[in-house]
């Protein structure tokens, strides 16, 4: 099968060279049992490499499954991996299966693998090189037979150097390095992946497409594009949902650009999409504000609202009333008083609890509908104290 076929099977647009190096290797080396490392910033689609090798390789048959490393618990990430037998540990209420005896005879993909602790570290190079694990809690060596391929945004060199990595895991892991290029490197397929993206959200919404003008493909061109792919999808998705003129120019474009200088470095231990994520949550909260003002104005239009709902409207935490939004102005001394401001971490971490209970508590549920990776939602549930 040539690289045009696999593009198309697996949704994949460009044409860029390395990007095409990096496909070539991936099916060179899907029909051996090779572990391979595959390395590139955050964004840059690096999860369907793993992907491509199991599809073809002989293991297509058998189970195929994906792990994010930085998103489970350093206490729990080894009977994740391995399993646990019952009463290991507290909440351990009967024993269960770990990933390398789930995807027994098929392919794990660990993404994130460099946050692995040390420890967990050891106990997946006994794995790669015997084929041997041991369960949480049990003395019984069990034997399993699993491709592994594993990606990071991390320098892993200097994680080695940082005693943060073990040089022997490395090593078994990076039989077959697979690089993915960054974004900015791939200036001849930004505009294809752009039209894209506009394509998808004029399909799914049923909406005319954003298209650009000569000079907003230009910067489109020359913009670094910190977050790669997933920041570019990013700005199609606004620039659809904001602008109400479908032709875009380089001026409008701009102002959902962060400017040169304040853009995110490349990943080193800590993630690299939290300014992306920040500002995925702002926006969210700011449109279901224009969602909600709009059909305020929208109900005003049909006629007067009765007597018990001309109380102010409230959207989360801030207060707007109908007359408010009528006159398009807010009163300075309103005659009841207005709850005061609220910062971003108090608004973030209340439309993170409205996305939790929408989903039963399903962080990976609340993740994706948040637009924010499922590592980013732990640390920020964390970081705002969210029970």
């Amino acid at each position: 099968m040539d690289l045009n076929q696999i593009k198309q099977r697996f949704g994949i647009i460009g044409n860029d060279p390395e990007l095409d190096r990096a496909l070539e290797i991936a099916r060179q080396v899907a029909p051996t049992n090779l572990s391979v490392l595959v390395t590139g910033e955050s964004g840059v689609g690096k999860e369907v490499i793993p992907q491509i090798i199991h599809q073809y390789s002989a293991r297509k048959h058998n189970v195929y499954l994906a792990l994010n490393c930085g998103g489970i618990p350093e206490g729990t990430i080894d009977s994740e991996l391995f399993g646990h037998e019952k009463g290991s540990f507290t909440g351990a209420i009967e024993t269960r299966k770990g990933y390398f005896e789930e995807a027994d005879g098929g392919t794990l993909f660990l993404d994130e693998v460099a946050e692995l602790p040390l420890s967990t570290q050891v106990r997946l190079l006994r794995v790669l090189q015997t084929g041997e694990f041991i369960k949480v809690g049990s003395a019984k060596v069990q034997k399993t037979n699993v491709r592994v391929v594993a990606a990071t945004n991390v320098n892993l060199l200097g994680a080695i150097r940082d005693g943060k990595f073990r040089e022997d895991l490395y090593y078994r892991l990076c039989t077959v390095p697979i690089s993915v290029p960054p974004l900015r490197e791939r200036k001849g397929d930004i505009n294809l992946l752009f039209r894209k993206f506009a394509l998808d959200f004029a399909d799914q919404n049923m909406v005319p497409a954003i298209r650009l003008t000569p000079d907003a493909q230009e910067l489109l061109r020359s913009y670094r594009w910190p977050g790669n792919v997933r920041q570019l999808q990013s700005v199609a998705n606004r620039l659809s949902v904001l602008e109400t003129n479908r032709l875009v120019s380089a001026e409008v474009l701009a102002r959902y650009l962060p400017a040169e200088g304040t853009h995110l470095p490349v990943r080193t231990s800590e993630s690299g999409a939290d300014y992306l994520s920040d500002r995925d949550i702002i926006f969210k909260i700011l449109y279901q504000m224009r969602h909600d003002i709009d059909a305020i104005k929208a109900r005003l239009d049909e006629g007067p609202l009765p007597q018990e709902e001309t109380k102010p409207a409230q959207t989360g935490h801030f207060l707007i009333s109908a007359e408010d939004v009528h006159s398009n102005t807010v009163p300075q001394e309103p005659e009841h008083p207005v709850q005061e401001a609220v910062s971003i971490q108090d608004v973030s971490a209340e439309l993170i609890r409205k996305a939790l209970e929408r989903n039963g508590g399903r962080r990976k549920k609340a993740a994706e509908e948040l637009g924010i990776s499922e590592r980013t939602l732990y640390r920020k549930i964390k970081d705002l104290g969210i029970q």
